[in-house]
């Protein structure tokens, strides 16, 4: 029997071993995130996906490897950087909003997909149930599934606004939930006394006109859903409400912290190191289809007091004393 030892020393003289490390290491793990935006500060999520992956003991250009790509406000580029990232085969894939996650799925791809911040992924085709989605997809929910979540909302805000007669939805008709829940939001506001006036806007420069129309067909207040496009464009939906005097209500906190006025929701930074907590998951073995869909268990209210000083609204003390924060 030839040693191991003797057999590659007359590999070596043989030129065998070239280009063949005889130890190798393993290289780094990839996963591949697609959102829309233009880079990593377009969302508050993306600022944490890395605090959530070194508390696990994973750092990108070291054991990890990280690559973004972002479609802006184009919805036309999800399909093509869906298909690029399927054709690159990474390990993992986190999808970040409903856009990603369903063009992803529309590959065929059976590479695990781990999504962030959707507000119904069973109903948007995603998974067969929450504990259990099945297939190659799960991830983290924006919302508790059939808790009235948006007439939480509504309410909150009726309580600032008690005389409005209308208020202005704004949606994105590109952003697949906004589709599928435009009845129920619309239902919603008429049950709590509102117009409901819709406004869309699926690019920045698209935001004003919707503010402009909503101000011109005497909205009392605006309704701001979970979105990349006025995400990504926190200082300027803030001016806007201010100039055209809408009081405007949000799904995340960081529009309030930008200068909008209220919101109740989950925080979005906390829902993107959990999803670093289900790739570290997949990447060790689990499948992504036996790994529960997470709900949030705790939701923000908050309030910019400055901002309905602004606007020359005085926040009841009830609403005051039940806010988790309030800016002043």
């Amino acid at each position: 029997m030839i040693h191991r030892r003797n057999l590659l020393i007359a590999f070596a003289a043989l030129g065998l071993t070239r280009g063949f490390p005889l130890f190798a290491q393993p290289g780094p793990r990839r996963v591949h995130v697609l959102s829309l935006g233009t880079d990593r500060n377009s969302g508050p999520g993306m600022k944490t996906l890395d605090e959530g992956f070194r508390a696990l003991g994973w750092k990108d250009s070291g054991n990890l490897r990280l690559v973004f790509h972002f479609a802006g406000d184009s919805t036309e580029s999800l399909a093509r950087l869906a298909a690029e990232i399927v054709r690159a085969n990474p390990e993992v894939i986190i999808a970040y909003g409903p856009g990603p996650a369903v063009d992803l799925k529309k590959t065929g791809t059976v590479i695990p997909i781990v999504f962030v911040a959707i507000f119904d992924p069973v109903k948007l085709g995603l998974a067969q149930s929450l504990a259990r989605p099945g297939g190659s997809i799960t991830g983290l929910s924006t919302a508790v599934t059939d808790s009235g979540f948006f007439a939480k909302q509504l309410s909150l805000l009726r309580e600032v606004v008690p005389k409005a007669p209308r208020l202005a939805l704004l949606s994105n008709p590109r952003n697949p939930i906004h589709v599928l829940f435009r009845d129920l939001r619309v239902q919603t506001a008429r049950e709590l006394g509102f117009e409901p006036i819709e406004v869309q806007a699926s690019a920045r420069e698209e935001l004003e006109p919707a503010f402009r129309e909503a101000a011109r067909r005497g909205a009392g207040a605006i309704y701001v859903g979970g979105d990349p496009v006025p995400m990504s464009e926190q200082a300027l939906v803030a001016e806007l409400a201010l100039r055209h005097r809408l009081p405007t209500f949000f799904l995340f906190h960081q529009h309030v912290e930008a200068g909008g006025l209220m919101s109740y929701g989950t925080d979005l930074t906390d829902l993107s190191r959990r999803a670093a907590g289900y790739v570290d998951k997949i990447l060790k073995g689990a499948k992504p289809g036996d790994l529960p869909i997470q709900q949030p268990t705790k939701f923000d209210f908050v309030i910019n007091l400055k901002t309905a000083k602004a606007l020359g609204l005085k926040i009841p003390q009830s609403l005051l004393l039940r806010a988790d924060r309030v800016i002043e």
